[in-house]
């Protein structure tokens, strides 16, 4: 099949988050699986140099913006098996950062534009167009008029992949016809009216022939308002289009055996280089040096969704167990103050890293025991298959992709379970689920037969693009 991939961010060229991950996993597991795939995205000034020395031009040409006539220069590179393509226009996309601009509505109608350009410009007829996250949201609707008059779009189809369902591309009636130069009946008849204003996801939900969410249980969850961020009666009207696959992570990059970055190497059939890595872990961030006292570790913006909330509650129990913790990440100011506080309270036993910093995350993956990722909604989450990949037992709350990568581990009633979870927002439940963990670490044998267990699952995007691949051949027929 022909497959163009769509995207606001795409890894390694840019990322912010998890959509770049999936991204620049997907369509390379897809050509490896004999389909011929394209990417797409913004040629943002945040690219680096080493990228930019590499793309050709291919051509240049104008994409009309309702009443505008804007210039757009397409760029192209071959890598993995892959062609990427690049949408140059250095008035929407020559900026610090990717998004946050008072003008988002404006630059993403214009990529999509522009994307809707492409096939007719390069005589390439996609049998499918996978759309990803509000910032494309636009292009299965214009796919309902051009495809009845572009040639190349004739027969294609859609798909459309939500990421985080919270942020839905909103924006004022008027941008319907004077921004992105639809007729009104779209708003006034339903398809992107959401209480007066545009919702560009909604319209991307009912105009796609097929929806695809991260994982299964976000999929079933966003059918519910504490989810769906107001979305929940669109989900359910199209439920019978969509369906939710578990991201993948890159198991070549997140190696234990092959990680460059972390003080010893180590396999499942050979787990001494986990006791160096946590030595040095603790020798580097002023712990205790105390082979036999679990490190708990978080890695994660620090915002209210992630259970910060949860923690820090309880945090004065969650240390009155024989613990040491590390923290990494940046976020809300109140959630940083007090883990600076927290640092200062238990010198010795806790570390709060108020940065980002990829190879002391890679470090505190490789050293810690048990990673603590209590989320309230989670999407899909890819921490938690991180760190099963470094043998670190994860603690989660039992809600999207958590839910069904994790398990809970009990030796009688689910030894198949690879951590310990805990289904409420509810502080006794997470005590209780640390508890279990810090318990099952004290029976050596037990916890690293979970260990080696957790190390050998196939997080690959190998079992994903199946998936994926399963869908495109159900609505191409």
């Amino acid at each position: 099949m022909k497959i163009f991939f769509v995207s606001s961010e795409v890894a390694p060229f840019i990322k912010t988050g998890g959509l770049a991950d999936v991204a620049g996993s997907l369509p390379p597991a897809l050509a490896q699986r004999g389909h011929e795939v394209r990417v797409i995205l913004p040629l943002y000034q945040g690219i680096d140099a080493k990228w930019r020395e590499q793309v050709t031009f291919v051509k240049y040409f104008y994409v009309r913006v309702s009443w505008r006539s804007v210039y757009c220069g397409l760029f192209t590179l071959e890598r993995d098996g892959v062609t990427y393509y690049f949408v140059d226009n250095e008035y929407y996309f020559k900026r610090s950062g990717i998004y946050g601009h008072y003008d988002d509505a404006e630059r993403y109608a214009y990529f999509c534009r522009a994307v809707m350009e492409v096939p007719a410009q390069l005589d390439y007829s996609p049998d499918i167009i996978h759309c990803n996250d509000w910032q494309t949201a636009l292009i299965p609707i214009y796919m309902i008029e051009d495809k009845k008059t572009v040639r190349q779009l004739a027969q294609t189809k859609t798909v459309y992949t939500i990421h985080n369902i919270e942020y839905q591309g909103r924006y004022g009636s008027d941008t319907v016809s004077n921004l992105f130069g639809l007729h009104p009946g779209y708003l006034n008849e339903g398809m992107l009216l959401y209480y007066g204003d545009a919702n560009l996801m909604k319209g991307a939900i009912y105009a796609s022939d097929y929806v695809t969410t991260v994982s299964p249980t976000y999929a079933e969850e966003l059918q519910y308002a504490f989810y769906a961020h107001g979305l929940e009666g669109v989900v359910t009207a199209n439920y019978n289009k969509m369906a939710g696959i578990l991201n993948g992570i890159n198991t070549e990059v997140y190696n234990s055996q092959l990680d460059s970055t972390i003080a010893a190497n180590f396999s499942a059939e050979d787990l001494s280089g986990k006791a160096v890595c946590k030595a040095e872990l603790q020798n580097r961030l002023g712990l205790n040096p105390s082979p036999d006292t679990p490190i708990v570790a978080i890695v994660s913006r620090l915002a209210g969704h992630k259970g910060f909330e949860l923690i820090t509650s309880q945090f004065n129990r969650l240390m009155e167990q024989d613990i040491q913790f590390v923290l990494l990440g940046t976020g809300e100011w109140g959630y940083e103050q007090f883990f600076r506080d927290a640092a200062n309270r238990y010198p010795g036993r806790v570390s709060a890293n108020l940065m980002y910093n990829a190879g002391l995350s890679n470090a505190i993956y490789a050293g810690a025991d048990i990673y603590l990722m209590p989320s309230i909604a989670e999407p899909c989450g890819l921490s938690q298959m991180i760190a099963m990949r470094y043998g670190t037992i994860p603690v989660v709350r039992e809600t999207g992709g958590l839910k069904d990568s994790v398990g809970n581990y009990d030796p009688v009633e689910n030894p198949d379970g690879r951590g310990f979870t805990f289904p409420d927002i509810n502080g006794d439940e997470l005590i209780d689920a640390v508890s279990r963990a810090v318990a099952l670490y004290q029976d050596k044998a037990a916890w690293q037969a979970l260990m080696k267990k957790d190390m050998q699952i196939d997080f690959s995007w190998n079992v994903s693009a199946g998936a994926y691949e399963e869908i495109y051949k159900k609505i191409t027929g």
